[in-house]
């Protein structure tokens, strides 16, 4: 049975994955990226107006969604027993990984080129270490619940080094150079890593709802009088 939540992921998958092709094919229609000159990075599609501003919107939604993403699936290994250094690490590796995608969409290529290459590394790099600290996590945790789907793990183990191989891949050819092959290699990064955040959606199948809690914390010192109390004190000093 599958719960509203589930679907946040499926739709970030298919959002991100939609608007970066809107961005190729605008940039491709209004001539802005040449593909008789070589396949285009993600990066040079968005990089001018008018798909720029489509390109800043689609990333910066898909980042916020994929902050609420690790935020639950934090709690929800919090919630079956993973309440270790790990599993704050992996949060904040994903966090990263959305505050890379939101910077990749506001400094952009041509303007903010040291900032954008900033964010593009943490969009990847901290994505894929993401998703491999998500695997150590659940292969290492005893008593952890298993996903239902026996194929989702060994699924996500190909995935994953997949996308290690093309970033890898990605860096090297973009040295050489081979931005073509390079571009490629990105692209298909990209869509794996997008995938791969959709494949929450078998996790979080299970969950009906969320609820905020706000937990307070310790006193710093005793609380102060009521009303009512002040009256009593003050009585007897009238009289």
């Amino acid at each position: 049975m599958w719960s509203s939540l589930s679907v946040l992921p499926v739709f970030l998958a298919l959002w991100g994955t939609l608007g970066i092709w809107i961005v190729f094919a605008i940039a491709v229609n209004n001539h802005t990226v040449d593909l008789a000159q070589g396949f285009p990075y993600i990066s040079l599609c968005g990089s001018f107006p008018p798909q720029s501003c489509i390109f800043s919107q689609f990333l910066n939604m898909g980042a916020a969604m994929a902050a609420c993403i690790c935020v639950l699936r934090h709690h929800q290994l919090r919630d079956w027993g993973a309440r270790t250094w790990l599993n704050r690490l992996i949060l904040w590796t994903g966090l990263l990984c959305a505050l890379g995608t939101s910077m990749v969409a506001n400094f952009q290529e041509k303007n903010q080129r040291p900032t954008h290459l900033v964010g593009a590394f943490l969009a990847f790099i901290g994505g894929n270490l993401y998703f491999w600290l998500q695997l150590y996590l659940s292969c290492s945790t005893k008593g952890l619940p298993r996903p239902g789907a026996p194929w989702l793990q060994p699924l996500r183990l190909g995935l994953c080094s997949l996308c290690t191989s093309l970033i890898v891949a990605m860096i090297v050819l973009y040295t050489w150079p081979l931005r073509s092959a390079s571009a490629a290699c990105e692209w298909a990064a990209a869509m794996l890593l997008f995938l791969l955040f959709g494949l929450f959606a078998v996790d979080f199948s299970g969950l009906e709802r969320c609820r905020l809690c706000l937990q307070p914390g310790p006193s710093l010192g005793p609380p102060p009088p009521s009303p009512a109390s002040l009256q009593a004190h003050a009585l007897p000093q009238a009289l």
